[in-house]
């Protein structure tokens, strides 16, 4: 979309920017625990409403259920605020198993909650260690496996309407992902770029943003900081525009290389670090409401921005 002669992007967010509020997933445990939900879909909508965004990237957390009557109900709260919703799934989570969905369920599930795009990660166990193992021949089995599951529902997809995306998560090269696609070959499938994951795979972002944004449909929007310390290096989850990535540089590649492109999806990864829960919550709220004004009143991001200062 072009807003006064420039490309615009729609502002969106991924639940998971407040999953210490029981948003988006439980991501770093044993799959036994879980946060308390202290802010359900429906306050998240009005917040979304009031911060100016364009959408959401749910979950099944998010859902909470998966029964027909939940998901029209979702359906119809989405349209009345004014919100495009986009369905984020997972094969085989390591830490959640609530995100977990086949295919063909995710796709109907996203239809009947009116999200025109289902995000999968791809989950693929690599070999250790983990350098030089990109196509590696364990990799490829796996991949080659989500290529069947994809391909056989490839006519489901086309009969809903939707969009899928597939995302270098935290186990996958970009060349990986690029590979997969190719392998579909199919215009309402592609990327979805997320601006920090590969450094778990040991690619570097600038790389993997330049090589994934051609065939992005999608994008993760993330922003961590990169601390050393006696205690190793770490990605620690920032604010936008706070932490170690350029995201001035990223969006303007995404703007000249990503003609499928017109969302962008921000994520924060708060961490809880020493803070007490209800602190980090807060903080967390707080991190959340300054990525969309950089986002926002710095990088243009956002068609509505109807929400109040922020």
């Amino acid at each position: 979309m072009e807003l006064n002669g420039e490309r615009r992007f729609k502002l969106g967010m991924h639940t998971y920017t407040l999953h210490l509020s029981g948003l988006g997933e439980s991501w770093g445990f044993d799959g036994a625990h879980a946060f308390e939900k202290t802010i359900d879909l429906a306050k998240l909508m009005d917040l979304a409403v009031e911060w100016g965004l364009d959408g959401l990237h749910v979950t099944n957390v998010d859902l909470e259920t998966l029964e027909a009557a939940r998901l029209s109900e979702v359906k119809a709260s989405a349209e009345t605020h004014g919100l495009y919703l986009e369905y984020n799934v997972s094969f085989n989570a390591p830490s959640d198993p609530r995100v977990n969905s086949k295919v063909s369920d995710a796709l109907r599930n996203a239809k009947a909650m009116g999200a025109d795009l289902v995000k999968f990660s791809l989950d693929i166990e690599r070999p250790r260690p983990l350098y030089g193992t990109c196509f590696h021949p364990e990799v490829m089995r796996q991949l080659a496996d989500r290529y069947d599951e994809f391909k056989k529902n490839i006519p489901l997809m086309e009969e809903l309407g939707l969009l899928v995306s597939i995302e270098n998560h935290c186990d996958t090269y970009a060349d990986e992902v690029i590979w997969l696609l190719k392998q579909l070959n199919h215009p309402n499938i592609g990327a979805c770029l997320d601006t920090i994951n590969s450094l778990v795979v040991l690619e570097g972002p600038e790389i993997c943003v330049e090589k994934m944004a051609p065939y992005a449909n999608c994008c993760h929007f993330c922003d961590n900081k990169l601390v050393v310390d006696p205690d190793g290096t770490h990605s620690v989850g920032a604010a936008i525009g706070s932490g170690d990535i350029d995201c001035v540089r990223v969006l303007k590649t995404l703007k000249e290389k990503s003609p499928r492109l017109d969302r962008i999806t921000f994520e924060v990864e708060y961490e809880i670090g020493d803070d007490p829960i209800e602190v980090a919550r807060q903080k967390e709220i707080e991190a959340c409401k300054q990525s969309i004004d950089y986002l926002r009143n710095v990088l243009k991001v956002g068609i509505r921005g109807r929400g109040n200062s922020l």
